[in-house]
């Protein structure tokens, strides 16, 4: 029926029903905190870029993740910056890795967390790419034995899921394989299926340390102006064994989550990234425009597109919000 008959602001006159008509709701259980470990004691390094977020040593980092468990957010992602770097990112594979090392020391003294650990080299490597350098570019296949020893090692430390995020080919397959061979069939994996060469991960580069030194990575990282290229990369890692499929960055590719979501009927995460953040910090300190009212409608427009998971460096400001209703 059309109006007059029909009129769509009836549901909208009182603010009961407006939430009772509510098509998409945001919980904590959504959320997946990011945090940065650094060596040290008691050291809290501020990131410029990224307003209150910092470069945690492991006794900090342990007391951020029981204040995130206290508000509801139950899952961080780890990223490591490691006393020293190498060549090929082989520092990350170490028992005693600033990764390996955080982990446990989380599970001792937090029961009820879920540690997602982000496989990469970038931070770990003197030149900053994602792999090891033959050639000036990154070799993918020698990049593959990396990425599946340091999965085993953080798997080995108690990590509850792996996260690879260097966009090799083959990477889940390879990592599938060594974690089943070395008895941990039953840790998942959420694979940056859908990782873009973006502009958007500035502020990142600084949390963790990891700028190439030379180049870019649009050899590995996906060209932006492309869908159907993600579809097919999102399709070789179910394949070979995802159990989570991301897509990075999430406000420039709402519709990449979409068709993710559509296509394949699987759980879909989303990274709510760094420039995206700082975008929203930055225009919330000028007061141009209403911080937290922007970020509960990025959050849920991240949502709405489909994503299972948000990992978003919101993460505790969003609980509160949430926690007050």
């Amino acid at each position: 029926m059309a109006f007059p008959q029909t009129r769509l602001r009836r549901l909208r006159y009182n603010s009961v029903l407006r939430q009772m008509v509510t098509e998409t709701h945001l919980s904590t259980d959504d959320f997946i905190y990011p945090l940065f470990v650094c060596p040290g004691t008691k050291v809290k390094n501020p990131i410029s870029s990224m307003p209150g977020n910092y470069q945690l040593s492991i006794d900090l980092v342990v007391e951020e993740c029981k204040k995130a468990v206290s508000k509801g957010v139950k899952s961080v992602l780890l990223f490591g910056i490691p006393e020293s770097k190498d060549e090929s990112g082989l520092v990350a594979c170490q028992h005693n890795g600033i990764v390996q090392q955080a982990i446990r020391a989380i599970k001792n003294e937090i029961s009820d967390i879920f540690i997602i650990t982000d496989v990469c080299n970038c931070e770990y490597t003197t030149h900053g790419h994602c792999g090891t350098i033959v050639n000036n570019d990154v070799d993918n296949d020698l990049t593959l034995n990396t990425l599946a020893l340091q999965s085993v090692s953080l798997a080995e430390a108690g990590a509850d899921m792996i996260a690879p995020s260097d966009m090799m080919d083959g990477r889940i397959g390879r990592i599938r394989q060594a974690l089943d061979e070395n008895g941990y069939e039953k840790i998942p994996i959420m694979s940056y299926a859908a990782k873009y060469a973006s502009g958007f991960y500035g502020p990142f580069r600084e949390a963790a340390d990891s700028a190439p030194k030379f180049g870019d990575r649009s050899t590995y990282q996906m060209n932006p102006a492309n869908s159907n290229e993600a579809m097919r990369e999102v399709q070789e890692d179910i394949n070979e064994g995802a159990d989570i499929v991301m897509v990075k960055p999430a406000l420039s590719y709402l519709d990449v989550i979409y068709r993710v979501k559509n296509e394949f009927n699987m759980p879909v995460a989303a990274y709510n990234v760094s420039g995206e953040f700082s975008m929203v910090k930055a225009a919330g300190e000028k007061e141009w425009i209403d911080e937290k009212r922007v970020m509960m409608e990025i959050l849920t427009s991240i949502k709405r597109a489909g994503a299972d998971l948000i990992i978003t460096y919101h993460a505790l400001e969003a609980a509160d919000i949430i926690n007050k209703k």
